[in-house]
């Protein structure tokens, strides 16, 4: 049995998803666009000095064209993430613009180098199923910024990638990379690679730019993961309840616009909503009802049967600390409890504004953890049908206790148990003065570092790769090229 975690009934999601319909036609949803007002009036949508009111009609015939489920695949063409049911899924955090130096404890401006670095140690470890693009790289042209990272990410990594787009103009460039490393815009729709996060703007905003992407990328077959952000108390009402309702209309609106742009194409019933701290004025990533509000909003979706994601393993400390474990390992078991299919945040520290890798490496030790508790309890060994659990053993040892002889033992412990690396210490005191868990994590770095082999691109992809980067650069009035090792 799979154990989860549900917060809603399913009166209190009934409830939820009645008032969010009631919501998209009163006060409506503000759209950004002449192109989303024609699309969205050749479907005979009333919309009034840029406010559009949904019916609930066109919208549950936009759900009923989207997709259940869908992968995202490697570079070698193989499933690598499943986004539907409850299968979860892990990426590191994105958008970061500092990272956190090991050295000196401080934050500093993220660069191309802590990217690499990033992806080079998410790639070696098996807890994370995708890559992200996951620090902005300030020593790169911010008007290319998002087409830049995708494509260290993609010159680093086989693995599958969650990334987005800031602007409208910059997600074809975008689009453009992956078609050149897929080989083609019909392998890329078969197989895609990559997932795209594309944001409302609460509340119950779909700007120029989000609608936009939210179009291209239906129109491209590239799939979509809607992140609604909803604040609560803040952009957002501030019960819990309130603020799940307000993040199912703006997705809700989303896919509307997304299915009526491509009916079919992949879209993710994604999020990230947060409480806002009365006290701080910030929204704390760590809380336990930031937690809260991202199951539920799963829930949401996985009640209309849709693939899911959240953000969470992130916390508000501003040092790899034991607030940040804390906050991080209880988010992931939660998540995972939960049955989100790709939740989002590992690494990431301070409210979601900086990065550290030594945390990554951290965190994907509480993943792991959390993914044995979603496996459960079963039934192993030589005979599953329930006739023995332990009799069968204590037949052959008696009360000597000596299982540890047993082969079902040897057989099984793998299976039973997670095996943390050496940033876990469950080593009894010896002669050497303990380390704390950052300088174990320090050195876990290093050695995954070591161990990363990057990926061998053709030629001729590379060439695809330059001339993409010179077109935007072109486009954008820069100049820039092929980031390098």
């Amino acid at each position: 049995m799979r154990p989860r975690t549900q917060l809603l009934s399913g009166d209190l999601i009934g409830r939820i998803l009645r008032e969010a319909f009631e919501l998209l036609m009163s006060p409506g949803v503000r759209v950004g666009s002449a192109e989303v007002v024609e699309l969205l009036q050749a479907a005979g949508v009333e919309v009034t000095d840029g406010v559009a009111r949904l019916p609930e009609t066109l919208v549950r015939k936009s759900l009923a064209s989207a997709p259940r489920d869908f992968y995202l695949y490697n570079r070698r063409g193989e499933k690598a993430v499943h986004y539907g049911g409850d299968d979860v899924h892990f990426d590191p955090g994105s958008c970061c613009v500092q990272m956190l130096d090991p050295e000196t404890l401080e934050a500093r401006p993220s660069e191309t180098r802590d990217l690499v670095r990033i992806v080079q140690v998410a790639e070696t470890l098996p807890q994370f199923a995708a890559q992200s693009t996951a620090v902005v790289c300030n020593d790169a042209p911010s008007l290319i910024g998002d087409l830049y990272r995708l494509l260290v990410v993609l010159q680093h990594s086989d693995k599958p990638v969650v990334t987005g787009s800031f602007s409208a103009a910059g997600l074809q460039g975008m689009i453009d990379l992956l078609v050149a490393d897929s080989g083609s815009a019909e392998k890329l729709r078969r197989e895609p690679r990559a997932v795209f996060d594309v944001c409302p703007s609460p509340p119950l905003n779909w700007s120029e730019f989000g609608s936009h992407n939210l179009l291209d990328l239906a129109h491209a077959g590239v799939p979509a993961e809607i992140v609604a952000v909803p604040l609560a108390g803040g952009t957002a009402p501030v019960t819990l309840a309130g603020s799940v309702t307000q993040h199912a209309a703006e997705v809700l609106a989303g896919i509307t616009l997304h299915q009526l742009a491509g009916a079919g194409s992949p879209v993710v019933w994604g999020g990230a909503p947060a409480i806002f701290d009365m006290r701080t004025g910030g929204a704390p990533m760590g809380a336990v009802e930031t937690a809260m509000l991202n199951m539920a909003c799963a829930e949401v979706g996985k009640h209309l049967g849709l693939p899911t994601h959240g953000y969470l393993v992130a916390t508000d400390s501003k040092f790899v600390d034991a607030q940040a474990g804390a906050e991080s390992a209880r988010s992931a078991m939660l998540g995972a409890l939960a049955g989100i299919n790709m939740i989002s945040g590992a690494g990431m520290i301070e409210s979601l504004a900086c990065h550290s890798v030594e945390k990554l490496v951290m965190d994907a030790e509480w993943i792991a953890s959390a993914q044995r508790l979603a496996r459960g309890i079963e039934v192993r060994g030589d005979d599953v049908s329930g006739a023995s659990l332990a009799t069968a053993m204590f037949a052959q040892t008696g009360l000597s206790g000596e299982f540890l002889k047993l082969k079902e033992t040897r057989a099984l412990f793998r299976q039973e148990q997670y095996l943390p690396s050496a940033v876990i210490d469950r080593s009894a005191r010896g002669s050497e003065p303990p380390t704390d868990i950052f300088a174990r994590a320090r050195t876990r770095v290093d050695e995954l570092a070591s161990a990363y082999r990057k990926p061998s691109l053709a030629e001729d992809v590379l060439r695809k790769f330059q001339a993409i980067v010179e077109r935007e650069a072109d486009r954008a009035g820069v100049v820039a090229e092929l980031p390098g090792n």
